[in-house]
């Protein structure tokens, strides 16, 4: 646990242990899998290509990626189970993809997705395989909110108009600026030594160790959720936004994007 101003830490505390139930303490520079807190970075690198004019956030996104050049919204199921798709009404966005006004779901928590995911033997965004991402709308773009693998798509839009994979990206201008060592897609020798298990919840309340990694040779560097950090490492980038877009004198983030971000509520 930790916590921060503008002005410095103010608290910092670890607790418990990294593997149930007897293996190594926590400490502050425990790794853990930080799953959708990578959405922000993933926001964050969107938005300096948009201050760059490389992205912009009106235009239709499958200019940038031809996969989203033609979506299709999920109606339902006929009779036989197959599923029903039609053209979507408007094109899809940045802007819609980073509020997750977009349509996209997941199939965790949106039935309908999940129901076509099976039919269709779509792989689940985990497997960080691309044809993970090959799922419909399950709204016309702009039409509501739902959470769902939108910033994946950010993540693609990033590499495409940068030339750099996610992984290179952040390295060079997020986490290299902000001194983040040990935050990465890829976990290294020495964050791997400080791994947190993943744990599951059994039937008498307890927690189980459970194997589970994000696969280290993706398909594609998961924008959506695929980063490894520690909280020192993480609440530096929080800080960011603390600090005008500033940290340590590297320019990361111009003030008025830190200003519609927060408007937003990205990530």
């Amino acid at each position: 646990a930790l916590a921060a101003t503008d002005q410095g830490t103010l608290y910092e505390g670890a607790f418990g242990k990294r593997k149930l139930p007897d293996g190594p303490a926590m400490t502050l520079e425990s790794v853990f899998w930080i799953a959708s807190m990578t959405k922000p970075v993933t926001s964050t690198a969107a938005m300096q290509l948009v201050e760059q004019g490389k992205l912009q956030l009106d235009q239709p996104i499958g200019e940038i990626l031809p996969e989203l050049q033609s979506p299709q919204v999920l109606e339902g199921f006929d009779p036989s189970g197959a599923p029903r798709l039609r053209p979507a009404t408007r094109p899809v966005t940045l802007r819609q993809l980073l509020t997750h006004t977009a349509g996209f779901s997941y199939d965790v928590w949106n039935a309908n997705i999940g129901r076509y995911m099976e039919h269709a033997g779509v792989p689940g965004v985990i497997t960080v395989k691309n044809e993970a991402l090959q799922t419909p709308l399950v709204f016309d773009p702009g039409e509501r909110w739902e959470y769902g693998i939108n910033i994946d798509w950010v993540g693609k839009a990033v590499e495409r108009v940068s030339g750099q994979t996610l992984e290179a990206y952040f390295r060079e201008h997020i986490f290299g600026p902000l001194g983040m060592v040990d935050t990465s897609f890829k976990i290294n020798p020495a964050m791997r030594a400080r791994l947190v298990s993943m744990h599951a919840r059994q039937a008498d309340g307890s927690l189980e160790p459970i194997e589970f990694e994000i696969p280290q040779e993706p398909e594609f560097f998961m924008g959506g959720g695929g980063l490894y950090s520690t909280g020192p490492d993480y609440l530096r980038f929080a800080q960011v936004f603390l600090h005008e877009g500033r940290f340590n004198g590297a320019q990361v983030l111009k003030p008025e994007t830190v200003s519609m971000m927060a408007q937003n509520q990205i990530g």
